[in-house]
């Protein structure tokens, strides 16, 4: 049994902002995880959203497969994803819908929706949920620039937020696989880029390593806060920051029986340069990893994950 773990609980709209990014920063070097609340997703909107995310994975098999996975948006089936790529299991037995980013017009037409005869209020929904985490996103952002010594604006100044790569996931991990402490619904893994604001909906399962590189790893459970959005630093802020703050290896065990949640991973534009924080780097500790275009990490990193659109096509015929 997993311990459980109490994390911090950053509240986004106390007017206490150096306190607050001082939190942040404790949370960010102990853990890489915490709660945010006063978000401005309203627990209303978040249960509808919920409900809608619902209706989607409810839908025969041969509807959402019309939808199936291209340029990183739309349906990803079961076992079409292997998060932690030395895993040697077929894929992590869960079903996902992309949608993003909505901040760049020359990319809105390669999103995928449901129809509006199946679903009349999927869309619409889904858009404001994810306009609705952008703008706590990039509030958030900016109370970890303060954590890290910089202008609260430091991200807007460097063209990080003017129009970030942002995706919302859906996720949904079947309970008919039942529990078994051999299998992940989501194998282990860091995220990829900036940060990641998570919804779930109660059921248990969320797990995180603190020590990554320790062994054996020791897992511990994080608890369900109602109205709270969990938080975690990616693999491109620990990047930014010379490691001051460390991505968390995350996973999600099985529970036995039906979990849904939501994910909204805020990444820069493609074209922003990621390199270490003038406060992050000195004489005595010189920068760890050499600057790289945002664009270019994610794509690495997303290849490990998915292969090739063409492997992916292949995975999802084998196992439809």
């Amino acid at each position: 049994m997993a311990a459980t773990l109490k994390l911090p609980i950053i509240d986004l709209s106390s007017p206490h902002r150096l306190s607050t990014a001082s939190s942040i920063r404790q949370a960010c070097v102990e853990y890489g995880f915490f709660y945010l609340v006063n978000h401005g997703v309203d627990e209303d909107f978040m249960n509808e959203a919920f409900k809608e995310r619902a209706k989607f994975f409810s839908l025969p098999i041969q509807h959402k497969n019309n939808l199936n996975r291209k340029e990183h948006r739309g349906y990803t089936p079961l076992y079409a994803e292997k998060l932690d790529p030395t895993s040697l299991s077929q894929g992590d037995p869960k079903e996902s819908y992309y949608i993003g980013p909505l901040t760049d017009t020359t990319t809105l037409s390669l999103n995928q929706w449901p129809s509006q005869e199946l679903l009349p209020n999927w869309r619409p929904t889904m858009e404001s949920f994810y306009w609705k985490l952008l703008s706590a996103g990039k509030e958030l952002m900016s109370l970890i620039a303060l954590s890290l010594n910089l202008d609260e604006n430091y991200f807007d100044k460097i063209s990080a937020l003017k129009k970030p790569e942002a995706f919302l996931c859906l996720l949904r991990y079947p309970g008919e696989l039942g529990s078994n402490e051999e299998i992940c619904g989501a194998s282990a893994h860091s995220d990829y880029g900036m940060i990641t604001l998570l919804m779930t909906d109660g059921v248990p399962g969320l797990q995180i390593c603190k020590e990554k590189l320790k062994q054996p790893q020791v897992w511990e459970d994080v608890p369900h806060v109602e109205g709270a959005i969990i938080v975690n630093i990616g693999d491109m802020m620990e990047r930014w920051t010379n490691c001051l703050y460390q991505s968390t290896l995350h996973r999600v065990m099985p529970a036995g029986k039906e979990r849904y949640s939501v994910a909204f991973f805020m990444d820069p534009p493609s074209d922003c340069v990621v390199e270490c924080f003038e406060s992050c780097c000195s004489e005595s500790s010189p920068p760890i990893f050499p600057p790289i275009r945002s664009g270019d990490y994610l794509n690495e990193r997303l290849k490990l994950t998915y292969g090739s659109e063409k492997d992916l096509k292949s995975s999802i015929q084998t196992k439809s």
